[in-house]
C-alpha cells in the first residue's frame, strides 16, 4: 500500500488502486487548476481531470521511470485529454444544443465528489452499473480514448447517440455518488 513518503513512480510503478490514490491526492488540485487556466471552464475542467486521472490509473503499468518523471507522465497525458478537447468542443456543444441537452455547472463541492473517484473498485462498480449501452460509451469514450466518431462506427450509431450515452452515463454516475443531476 502507497504511503504520503513514497515517490510518484513508486506509487506509479506497484500498480495497484491503494497506491494509485496517494498519487491522485498528491496531483488532483494541480491538475484541476492546470485545466481551470486553460479552458476558463469549471465543468470542463473537472471532467478533463477525472478523464485524466482514469487514463493514468488505466495505463500506470506502462508508466516507465526511466523515459521520466511521473508528474511529466501525468501532465503529457492531460495535454493529451486538453487537446482533444479542444478539437471536439466546438462540434460537441452544436449537437449538445441540438439535442437539448443542458450544461452542468459544478460546485467546490462537486469537484470534492469527484477526488472521491480516485477509488479504482468504486468507479468501476459504479461505471459495471450502468446500462450496458452507456457503460459501453463511458468505457470506449473515457477509459479507451476512443472519438465519438469511431465509437460510433464500431457500435454502428450516430456520434450523437454515443454522445448522448456517454453524457446520461456520467450524468448517472454522478448522481450515484452524490452530486447534482
Amino acid at each position: 500500500m502507497g504511503t504520503r513518503h513514497d515517490s510518484d513512480e513508486q506509487l506509479l510503478t506497484r500498480g495497484d488502486a491503494a497506491s494509485f490514490e496517494p498519487f491522485y491526492v498528491r496531483h488532483v488540485d494541480a491538475l484541476l487548476g492546470y485545466f481551470a487556466r486553460r479552458t476558463r471552464d469549471a465543468e470542463l475542467a473537472a471532467d478533463l481531470t477525472a478523464e485524466t486521472f482514469a487514463a493514468a490509473l488505466t495505463a500506470r503499468r506502462r508508466y516507465r521511470p526511466e523515459k521520466g518523471a511521473a508528474g511529466a507522465w501525468l501532465y503529457g497525458i492531460a495535454f493529451k485529454k486538453l487537446a482533444d478537447a479542444q478539437r471536439r468542443g466546438y462540434a460537441e456543444n452544436r449537437a449538445r444544443r441540438r439535442l437539448g441537452m443542458e450544461r452542468i455547472e459544478l460546485t467546490d463541492e462537486d469537484v470534492l465528489r469527484i477526488e472521491n473517484l480516485a477509488d479504482d473498485e468504486s468507479a468501476s462498480l459504479l461505471v459495471e452499473q450502468l446500462a450496458p449501452d452507456q457503460r459501453d460509451a463511458v468505457v470506449a469514450h473515457v477509459v479507451d480514448e476512443r472519438s465519438y466518431g469511431e465509437i460510433a462506427g464500431r457500435q454502428g450509431t450516430s456520434e450523437a447517440v454515443v454522445r448522448k450515452r456517454v453524457s446520461r452515463g456520467l450524468h448517472t454516475v454522478r448522481q450515484r455518488i452524490g452530486g447534482r443531476g
